[in-house]
């Protein structure tokens, strides 16, 4: 099974995806359901046309994080 990290971005109208680990591989939707399904499609499609052509599938070595910042950081 193959695992890659996907990153979320809400904007003002519509919401992005995209994959660190797949350059290239991106999608929109105007609710986060909608990006969900329709990256999830891109991966696919993207895997195939990888392979289709000869290239080599990257490992997923992108990961994630939050940070707890104090909010009185700058004063």
């Amino acid at each position: 099974m193959l695992r890659f990290l996907i990153v979320f971005e809400k904007g003002k109208s519509s919401y992005g995806a995209y994959s660190p680990d797949l350059p290239g591989c991106v999608a929109t939707g105007k609710t986060r359901d909608e990006v969900e399904k329709n990256m999830y499609e891109a991966i696919q499609l993207h895997i195939a046309g990888m392979r289709e052509d000869g290239l080599p599938i990257p490992k997923s070595e992108s990961f994630a994080e939050f940070f707890a910042i104090p909010e009185a950081v700058n004063g």
